[in-house]
């Protein structure tokens, strides 16, 4: 609106943006320039803040003009408009969470987007050429201007002021400027520098905060994401350009100090030691980190690896890594791997090789330390372990000290696993006060109300999995604790739990006959018994208790109380089946005690004892698709060598923790020096499947998760084995499987000779020279009891631009939110193989989103790419189990194993987990199911239209399980037994039909996820 006379329908029209008439701008500069808060640039370049009364006035004036006066007194008018000015709101404020300026055409496509996605085709229509009409106008305009020698115009954009932190104003230095985002397009295909700069000056504006124009810089190539994911890269190093320019101010004490990449190449060095100095400073890290050679950690940085992050990677270490003083981040990507490297070197004997090893293996993404390890290591309290587990002793002292140990844990550290098993039931005996025990549910009130209290200093709730064996009289009440109806003093909102469930449980319900529950008190050993021992002990306690010899007990049918159990994992998502019987006979630490519950991901299996062994484990992950290379005929191959060389100085990175960690808790560190265990995972299963060609269904794909997990199990176990010839073997390895010749693969037949050759099928092909290893460890020993288990890896995944652990593709395209908006992420390696095949355009992008990222639907598709790239809830689980059932057998700690179904019965839930459970799986996590929310529906043909909300749940929101059962559950069948992976994609793996608007939508995971910082323990 830049005449001073408009017609009323213009006027109102052009309000919709927040501009205000010309007599009202100077008033409303003030304001709309402040810091913070949501502002509207008009197209003179002005700055007005942004009013959304003035939307909604927009609107309704929009429907006046094609319904008449009269529409003003609709009721239904004044909802929908209503409605409308709040979807137009919600995109606006969602793109710039933390505030910012945006572009009156930007709100204008918010509004005709949000005019159609509500069926008002007609306003919309009206509205568009409305639009078209002032479009010509204001050209017609500017076209005399120019001929008449003015040119306001074209001065508008050269006349940008920026405002800085210090005071000062100055100029916008165009020059830097275009150096920044030709240095981002360097080398990336299908952007254009040209374009990003356009778009960056078309929300700049007078008087725009330093901050702003960074935001605004990074929003010009994120809102390009859909259209092309290249650019992608370009906003991650446009980012990179806003925390050089945040760290260094900060160093130099307030003084405005820029970077290029360029030239951060020369300043790495210098900046590494001040950032030291400068965190010592500020006591928030070690003084310890000053006695390193800075000068030659400096010169070890590579800082062109600053160019390898994807956004989301640098958007997550910039939230939520990096070390910062009154929220000034001033640590930069390079010297956080080197921090993270310092610190697992320190009590090395050649600390800065040993460093710069450590931190050219990080900074290589080739491996990645947990979260844990990377928030913490070189800092003052250096808690770097991931999981904890207790076990809890039958009396008050050692319930309540417990659940002491558990905030004291959780006050600085990973996840906890709780063993609740030992504790009475309801109805026992208490003989010090002659009455009867509440049971276990009350004191599981108790953790669950510490976990919430006790919170990481407000980074996150604390996270607790409690554990009960599937024998014991409460269990029943335990199926219920993530119930939202029933007695809400006994339900556990805010914690997860788990079913140790032995052999022998299963066997019932395979042969559909009775289950008896006891209280543990009337049975003290059942708890510690495993195999054919505790199948013995079971049996007699059970005849006791028809003598009449055991009064608190309960009988029931195993098959009803196993379809509870299913039943309540698909509707509360809890608790998750881990199987008691794999975990120990299979474990190498079995000399010494029992593995008794898992941990919060359920992939740690480690021996406790109340009192006297809290099992702490340290985490990483080797990133498998890194270590795919061409072979000589161009096909894709495992490169033994480099994962060989990764593994070797992974697992002394984690060896090193043991000694460096910080331990609130004295049994754990006893425990944890004792036994020594480490856990090396892996990431981006699916990613290296991407790169061989190999669909996640099929027989190619199992056997290269078999094949590659033998290989990092070979170089884990020999790793483990030089560091025990260097150091010396673990303090308990003698009696160990280990001393005694049984590896991994070995222990197989222990489990198959107590469960029954008839209830296990898993395979045992194994490729490499296991002999020679087995006669290496006689000689020398092993460093670590446990070497190996595969954790969820959420956070750390994002940071490496890889797909999460074992887990198969979420979606093709889908919405991502973190702590600076919403952004679309789309799975690169579809792209490039649509590109290759001329396939990629605006149309496809489209599709995609149409479709909630599934290919199957999408006609253009060739099927061996729909194949190839279907997404979790199209794959058949039981191939998600087999390949588990191929990695389980080189493991010797578990997996944290999802399993994903999009139609589930009764039915398949009882056959899925019969089967996991013959295949010999250790534990499983979560289930996910589909659950009936609408994604969000829009076209990219203008990228500024993509993040307007539809009033529904966002992709990759809420909770991942539908309430109900879906159906009963089968009894005695044994057909999981020979149950198989089918080839093709029918069942509950069926591809998605071709119906518009589909209703089903997959719900993004609820643990682990960037955008939920209540679950990273194990990540």
């Amino acid at each position: 609106m830049e005449q001073t006379q408009v017609s009323e329908r213009a006027q109102s029209r052009e309000q919709q943006s927040g501009e205000p008439a010309a007599g009202n701008v100077y008033g409303a500069s003030i304001e709309a320039t402040a810091p913070g808060g949501h502002k509207v640039i008009r197209r003179n370049g002005k700055v007005t803040p942004f009013d959304a009364s003035k939307i909604e006035l927009a609107v309704t004036k929009a429907f006046i003009d094609v319904e008449g006066q009269q529409g003003a007194a609709s009721s239904r008018i004044r909802e929908t408009v209503k409605n409308i000015t709040e979807q137009v709101v919600q995109g606006v404020t969602r793109s710039l969470p933390g505030g910012g300026a945006v572009h009156i055409e930007d709100i204008q496509d918010y509004v005709e987007l949000a005019l159609m996605r509500s069926g008002e085709h007609k306003v919309a229509r009206s509205y568009v050429l409305y639009r078209e009409e002032r479009a010509q106008e204001r050209a017609a305009k500017q076209a005399a201007q120019k001929t008449a020698g003015g040119g306001a115009e074209a001065a508008v954009s050269s006349d940008i002021n920026v405002a800085f932190k210090d005071g000062t104003t100055r100029a916008l230095d165009r020059d830097r400027l275009g150096r920044v985002i030709d240095e981002a397009c360097a080398g990336v295909t299908g952007v254009s520098a040209e374009q990003v700069l356009k778009d960056t000056l078309k929300n700049a504006f007078d008087g725009i905060a330093e901050d702003e124009l960074s935001t605004a810089l990074v929003l010009s190539a994120r809102q390009r994401l859909e259209a092309e994911p290249n650019y992608g890269t370009v906003a991650a190093r446009l980012l990179m350009d806003k925390i050089r320019h945040e760290g260094l101010s900060f160093l130099a004490e307030g003084a405005v100090e820029y970077a290029t990449h360029a030239e951060m190449r020369e300043r790495y060095p210098a900046y590494f030691k001040d950032f030291i100095a400068t965190g010592v400073q500020h006591e928030l890290l070690d003084p310890e980190l000053l006695e390193y050679d800075l000068d030659k950690l400096g010169n070890a940085l590579i800082a062109d690896r600053d160019l390898q992050f994807t956004y989301l990677g640098l958007q997550t270490l910039y939230d939520r890594y990096f070390i910062h003083h009154e929220s000034k981040r001033f640590e930069l990507p390079q010297a956080f791997y080197m921090r993270v490297a310092m610190g697992l070197a320190i009590n090395e004997i050649e600390r800065e090789e040993r460093a710069i090893e450590f931190y050219k293996l990080l900074s290589s993404f080739d491996f990645m330390s947990s979260t844990p390890t990377l928030f913490n290591s070189g800092t003052l309290r250096p808690q770097l372990s991931s999981c904890y587990l207790t076990s809890v002793s039958d009396d008050l002292h050692g319930i309540y000290g417990a659940v002491r140990d558990n905030a004291m844990l959780s006050k600085f550290a990973g996840g906890l696993g709780n063993d609740w098993t030992p504790v009475r039931a309801m109805g026992a005996h208490i003989k010090g006060t002659n009455g009867k025990s509440q049971g276990v549910v009350p004191f599981l009130k108790v953790v669950n109300d510490t976990a919430v209290a006790v919170n990481q200093g407000g980074k996150r709730k604390g996270a607790v999995c409690a554990y009960l064996e599937t024998w014991h009289k409460d269990i029943e009440e335990f199926l219920d604790l993530r119930k939202n109806t029933g007695d809400d003093r006994r339900r556990c909102h805010d914690m997860n739990t788990a079913n140790w469930i032995p052999d022998l449980f299963v066997k019932r319900v395979l042969n559909d006959e009775p289950w008896t529950l006891f209280s543990p008190n009337d049975v003290p050993d059942l708890h510690d018994l495993t195999g054919k021992a505790f199948e013995e002990a079971y049996a007699g306690y059970e005849a006791k208790a028809a003598r009449g010899e055991i009064k608190n007990y309960k009988t029931l049918s195993a098959v009803n109380l196993w379809r509870k159990m299913l039943s309540l994992l698909f509707e509360t998502g809890h608790p998750w089946f881990t199987f008691k019987d794999p975990c120990n006979l299979r474990s190498p630490q079995q000399h010494k005690g029992v593995v008794h519950s898992s941990n919060l991901c359920t992939e740690i299996t480690l021996n406790t004892s109340p009192g006297k062994e809290i099992a702490v484990c340290n985490l990483g992950s080797v990133n498998l698709p890194q270590h795919i290379v061409l072979n000589k005929e161009g096909r894709g191959e495992l490169d033994v060598a480099k994962l060989e060389g990764t593994i070797n100085t992974a697992m002394r990175m984690l060896d090193n923790v043991i000694e460096y960690n910080y331990y609130s808790v004295k049994t754990a560190r006893d425990s944890n020096l004792r036994h020594r265990p480490v856990g090396l995972g892996l990431m981006g299963f699916q990613d290296a499947l991407y790169k061989l060609k190999l669909p996640y269904e099929s027989d190619q794909a199992v056997e290269f998760a078999d094949r590659s997990m033998e290989q990092i199990s070979y170089f884990a176990i020999k790793a483990s084995t030089n560091l025990s010839e260097e150091r010396g073997a673990y303090s308990s390895f003698k009696g160990s499987l280990w001393d005694q010749g049984i590896l991994p693969i070995d222990s197989i037949q222990i489990l198959r000779d107590n469960r029954g050759a008839e209830y296990l099928d898993q395979d045992e092909t194994q490729t490499l020279d296991w002999e020679a290893l087995r006669t290496r460890i006689g000689q020398v020993g092993m460093r670590n009891s446990n070497c190996m288990a595969i954790a969820p890896t959420a956070t750390i995944a994002n940071i490496t631009g890889v797909s999460q652990s074992i887990e198969p593709t979420y979606q093709n395209l889908y919405v991502k939110s973190n702590l600076s908006g919403e952004f679309t992420v789309i799975n690169p390696y579809l792209v490039e193989d649509l590109k290759a095949l001329d396939l990629w355009d605006e149309v496809m992008a489209n599709d995609l989103k149409y479709y909630d990222g599934s290919v199957q639907a999408v006609d253009r598709i060739p099927d061996d790419l729909k194949v190839l790239y279907k997404c979790a809830f199209e794959i058949d689980a039981r191939w998600l189990i087999e390949s588990g059932s191929r990695r389980q057998k080189w493991l010797d700690q578990a997996q944290s194993l999802n399993l994903y179904m999009a139609e589930p019965s009764g039915r398949k839930l009882d056959e899925l987990y019969k089967f996991a459970w013959t295949k010999g799986l250790k534990t499983t996590y979560y289930l996910r199911s589909m659950s009936a929310t609408h994604t969000e529906k829009s076209t990219i043909t203008d990228h500024r239209l993509n993040a307007v909300g539809n009033g529904g749940a966002g992709s990759g929101q809420g909770n991942g399980n539908s309430a109900g059962a879906g159906g009963s559950v089968g009894g005695a069948s044994r057909a999981a037994q020979s149950a198989a992976p089918a080839a093709s994609a029918n069942g509950n793996g069926a591809a998605p039909k071709a119906t518009p608007a589909p209703q089903a939508q997959p719900t993004a995971p609820m643990a682990c996820a960037i955008d939920d910082p209540d679950c990273e323990a194990c990540q």
